[in-house]
């Protein structure tokens, strides 16, 4: 361990409590104007689109909270956006909840399964708990394939919204539209002041030097576990959304390759910065939105940008601009 690594630790971890949710005013500024343009968005695209692009962008923070700020990669996120996005569908069309409900009873779901795979997971490190993670989630991925309640290949279809509260009709796309910008800005503000709490400057500690916050006296295995679960949550709360959202819960959603997909909007946008998994999925799911018609050849085009993205910017668009700025995003 160099000298360098101690002082950074022990600076990160010494890191005082933040006041006004830590949230400096240039990040207020991003987040008001990203507010406000969402909400006059629907008067202009797509309002289905745009939910499409709320809930990956969700997912994305999630995910980025638990590899930008904890350290830990995982290639299995898509078992509890996928299993919170079945639950939410069957609760909704079989069990005949309102549309929080159905969201709620997903999000619990996925907290849960993150909590059972946690604890097995963070038994290993590296490359070893990304496999873990793997497999956990292709255990998953064959339970809905031959679970009852999911459908099999078909998947759960005309999953109704229902109203708000037993008040507030969700059918239309508008209206709907809103709950979901609610739910997507509420999840990323409680990701945001997570990263900014002491329980937050922790994880970076761990992250930049594990032994050294061992030493410190910090139990690095429940700050992981901690750190899994509430991810698994968010991620959990992005998928039984989407559910509502497409009124459709399928394989596709726990499927491996969904895995990959939240990566991938987490390294382009730029892995470890508040906004870059939100830019990262907006251009992932416009690519696949406006590029739809190209067939295979879209996943080709993801490799290329992906490949450029490691090429030209190593720390994601977002992590880039940072840089030049000079103040972090």
């Amino acid at each position: 361990m160099t000298t360098t690594d101690t002082d950074t630790v022990s600076h990160v971890v010494a890191q005082p409590r933040d006041k006004t949710m830590g949230m400096p005013r240039h990040h207020m500024m991003i987040f008001i104007a990203l507010f406000a343009a969402m909400l006059v968005a629907p008067f202009v695209l797509y309002p289905v689109f745009l939910m499409k692009v709320m809930c990956f962008a969700l997912f994305a923070a999630a995910f980025n909270l638990l590899l930008g700020f904890g350290g830990l990669l995982s290639f299995g996120h898509a078992a509890y956006f996928g299993m919170a996005s079945y639950v939410s569908a069957h609760a909704a069309k079989v069990w005949g909840l309102t549309p929080e409900l159905a969201i709620l009873s997903g999000t619990l779901v996925a907290m849960v399964l993150g909590a059972a795979i946690g604890s097995l997971a963070i038994r290993r490190q590296g490359i070893y708990f990304a496999m873990v993670t793997l497999a956990f989630a292709q255990m998953v991925y064959f339970f809905a394939l031959q679970a009852p309640f999911t459908g099999g290949e078909d998947g759960i279809q005309a999953v109704p919204r229902g109203d708000l509260f037993g008040i507030l009709s969700t059918r239309p796309d508008r209206t709907f539209y809103y709950v979901v910008l609610a739910i997507t800005f509420g999840g990323v503000l409680a990701i945001y002041r997570i990263i900014h709490s002491p329980f937050g400057q922790v994880l970076k500690a761990i992250r930049e030097n594990e032994p050294r916050s061992i030493s410190l006296g910090y139990h690095v295995n429940r700050y992981k576990l901690a750190v899994f679960v509430i991810s698994a949550t968010f991620a959990g709360m992005a998928g039984a959304t989407k559910a509502l959202v497409f009124q459709l819960a399928s394989l596709t959603d726990v499927y491996w390759t969904m895995s990959g997909e939240v990566v991938l909007m987490t390294l382009l946008g730029g892995m470890g910065t508040v906004f870059g998994p939100l830019l990262g999925a907006g251009i992932i799911v416009a690519m696949q939105n406006y590029f739809a018609s190209f067939g295979a050849w879209v996943l080709i085009m993801q490799g290329i940008i992906f490949v450029l993205a490691v090429l030209l910017f190593r720390e994601g668009i977002i992590g880039v601009l940072a840089r030049w700025i000079k103040k972090p995003l």
